[in-house]
């Protein structure tokens, strides 16, 4: 299979995590993470205002190259938010990735494989590619970590890519942060 798009799914159930297809009414939770002093550090800057989210989100809906994603905990708190994009070929991109500072210590982690599993297992992708803020370092390490190599870089950010080799490698790794009987 080689994509040219990306699905969205309505819900992506994890271990104690669920994935939820944002929607307008996400608007202002959305918009108060990506204008957060400390949150928007690593992110490109976006004008707080609610009308123009909302309207991202409509446009969001239509299109078939991207999937935006609410992360929720089991009794359906807004913990953060993630995203896949940018397919090409056999590879996706992913990012829009940030999470409450009250979200528990395990949300990264089970939100990453989470996409890496529904990117692979769902939608057919093999690899991805993705960039990070250079002064993220925690970000940085947390991707190497699961094997994504430095590629390239600018002055502002990192391009990195992760084969499917290491993203399966991830996914057995953490198995278990996610829901038992998941077929890898």
């Amino acid at each position: 299979m080689n994509p040219i798009f990306i699905r969205k799914a309505d819900r992506i159930q994890g271990k104690s995590l669920t994935l939820r297809n944002a929607c307008v009414s996400d608007a202002k939770f959305i918009l108060k993470l990506r204008t957060d002093e400390n949150k928007s550090l690593h992110i490109s800057k976006i004008p707080y205002d609610l009308l123009l989210q909302e309207e991202w989100i409509r446009r969001y809906q239509k299109c078939d190259v991207e999937a935006y994603f609410i992360i929720q905990n089991s009794q359906g708190t807004p913990l953060g938010t993630i995203r896949l994009y940018d397919a090409q070929g056999a590879s996706f991109c992913w990012g829009s990735w940030i999470l409450i500072d009250e979200a528990p210590t395990n949300a990264a982690i089970e939100s990453a494989l989470m996409v890496y599993s529904y990117a692979l297992k769902s939608l057919g992708f093999l690899t991805a590619h993705f960039q990070v803020h250079k002064s993220n370092l925690r970000v940085c390490k947390f991707h190497e970590r699961f094997g994504a190599i430095r590629v390239s870089e600018d002055e502002v950010q990192y391009e990195y890519t992760i084969s499917n080799e290491a993203i399966i490698l991830s996914l057995e790794k953490y198995r278990r942060y996610l829901p038992d009987g998941i077929v890898l």
